[in-house]
């Protein structure tokens, strides 16, 4: 009876803190991560600042939506199977509503208030994706090899734009971590993480991801809702980097189709742009329009088809992470390529996260005070999100 009670509220925690995440974590993907490692690293030390980091080296080589994959892992590790959905749930849902009504009709981004608090939380991104880059640098890359494979890494996603020059970046800095990391001191806590998933439910994981991924093509036909799932489902599983570079995929899909057309795709992409939490929920947007399909079901059908997929392929990789992390070659291995995700994290501090939102000097003051807030004043993170927020409706264009 204790240990349910305090499942339960593990549960109920994790919805919590991701709920809190799910509203206010604007600037992409990237950002998503320094906002994750703020609230679960440095606040809640849920983990150490290096398993984290490798946990994140694994979802940026998966495909599927790397944010929301790395949020339903430490879902999973904090409270099990239930605390992998109420992470998704509590991250996603905020902003799949608002596309949602936003499909429907409603006008739920109008206003110059509205408009101002979206725009100081662009502006606060800012500042927790620097706090996250200055934090992890400390704690990743203390010695001049690290340091270089992370300079390196930058270049790397700057010559090659897209998720191509991320997946690049961290195998580059894998491959010098093996060469050049074997005698370097690791840092933080190496235990490793105890996910809640067998070997035999991994299998199963990966051969349902595989399955769907050839049935669901020749299922579709038959029924409206089984071509919006086939369409979603191979959206999310062929995508690397999730964020913008699933949109693509999903104009061949839809407008292409002729299910909707384009002013209403581009519509909903600027909606997609004010909201916060994962690019992913643009699915809902999408669905709620698929004519044939009752609004609030298309939109189900389209964001859980186009999620799935990546939670599939990290549920069977996840019982195999922890013999793969305990090998020596390995651990060298992820110092160089955590070293690539440290530069990853700075290239995105300035495109897209920096270039979208400070566009004056008065972006950049406010950006500054949410930073020095955050590493001097060391105030929690809802705090400073709602004093740039508020900021932004006095400095708004």
């Amino acid at each position: 009876m204790v240990e349910e009670t305090q499942t339960r509220k593990r549960i109920a925690e994790v919805f919590w803190a991701f709920l809190a995440l799910g509203l206010t974590s604007f600037g992409g993907p990237v950002a998503h991560l320094g906002y994750f490692r703020t609230a679960f690293v440095e606040r809640r030390q849920w983990l150490s600042e290096n398993a984290y980091a490798d946990l994140v080296a694994l979802c940026q080589f998966l495909p599927g939506p790397a944010s929301s994959q790395v949020g339903f892992a430490l879902g999973l590790l904090r409270a099990g199977p239930w605390g992998a959905a109420m992470a998704w749930l509590a991250f996603t849902l905020p902003s799949a509503i608002i596309l949602l009504l936003f499909a429907l009709g409603a006008a739920v981004l109008d206003g110059p208030i509205a408009s101002g608090i979206i725009h100081g939380l662009k502006v606060v991104a800012v500042a927790i994706v620097a706090h996250a880059v200055w934090g992890m640098a400390r704690n990743l890359c203390p010695d001049k090899t690290r340091a270089g494979i992370a300079l390196a890494a930058v270049f790397t996603v700057v010559l090659v734009s897209g998720p191509l020059g991320q997946v690049a970046a961290i195998v580059l800095g894998g491959l010098v971590g093996l060469a050049l990391c074997r005698n370097s001191a690791a840092i933080g806590e190496t235990a490793p993480l105890h996910f809640p998933v067998s070997r035999r439910a991994g299998m199963i994981a990966l051969g349902l991801f595989g399955g769907l991924l050839v049935l669901l093509p020749l299922m579709a036909g038959g029924a409206v809702w089984l071509n919006v799932i086939d369409a979603f489902y191979r959206s999310g599983a062929l995508v690397f980097g999730g964020g913008h570079v699933v949109l693509p995929l999903l104009e061949a899909e839809v407008v292409q189709s002729g299910w909707i057309t384009p002013d209403e795709f581009l519509a909903g992409y600027g909606a997609a742009q004010a909201v916060p939490g994962p690019l992913f929920t643009f699915a809902a947007y999408l669905g709620a329009l698929l004519p044939g399909m009752n609004g609030v079901v298309g939109a189900l059908l389209a964001l859980l088809a186009i999620f799935i997929p990546g939670f599939l392929l990290l549920v069977g990789v996840l019982p195999f992470w922890n013999q793969f992390r305990r090998w020596g070659s390995a651990q060298a291995l992820m110092r160089g390529a955590n070293a690539a995700v440290v530069g990853i994290l700075g290239a995105a501090l300035y495109q897209p996260v920096w270039i979208s939102a400070i566009i004056g000097a008065e972006e950049f003051a406010l950006a500054l005070t949410g930073f020095l807030l955050l590493t001097v004043w060391k105030l929690p993170v809802w705090i400073v999100v709602a004093i740039v927020a508020f900021g932004g409706v006095a400095i708004a264009p």
